[in-house]
């Protein structure tokens, strides 16, 4: 029988693997300087690219924490929130910016107050659609085109959310 820990604690490992990283860092030190300046060097521009995108993610888990409580995210965008839920859903998709990734853990935390799945996968989709290079769009293929590609990247965002609502509902029956 596995015994659970408290919730808040955790183990030691975090704090092992800090010790060998630093231990490592300390003997290579000692052996390359040169080498340890570089890796410090990529480090901070890594840094550099990653924070902004760590702020974007607690700005919006801040916001959502603060507009969306459950009963709301289930009202606007939960099982019965119908035709307004997909236009919310496309519309958030279209105007979302910056890397997706920093929308996952949004998103993660939208579905734990009870999202559609359809929906996430409906927003996610869309965000195909930038609005920033609708006119580049028109420019070099034409106003025609460029509304039959907005309205099957629209169209497909609905079938692929359900899709993924089908396959998560088969999935839940399953476990």
């Amino acid at each position: 029988m596995k015994s659970e820990r408290p919730a808040g604690r955790s183990g030691i490992g975090g704090w092992v693997f800090l010790v060998v990283v630093l231990v490592i860092y300390a003997v290579t030190t000692l052996v390359d300087y040169e080498l340890v300046l570089s890796g410090v060097g990529v480090f901070t521009q890594l840094l550099d690219k990653v924070l902004p995108a760590l702020a974007l993610v607690f700005v919006l888990f801040f916001a959502v924490d603060l507009l969306l409580d459950p009963k709301r995210v289930e009202k606007y965008l939960g099982r019965r929130s119908g035709i307004l839920g997909w236009l919310a859903a496309i519309v958030a998709g279209i105007l979302s910016t910056g890397p997706v990734y920093a929308w996952y853990a949004v998103l993660h935390d939208l579905r734990q107050k009870g999202m559609r799945t359809s929906l996430v996968a409906a927003m996610l989709y869309s965000r195909a659609i930038k609005l920033p290079l609708l006119p580049l769009l028109v420019h070099y293929f034409g106003l025609g085109y460029t509304i039959v590609l907005v309205s099957y990247l629209i169209g497909f965002s609905i079938i692929g959310g359900l899709l993924m609502e089908r396959v998560g509902d088969i999935h839940a029956v399953s476990d």
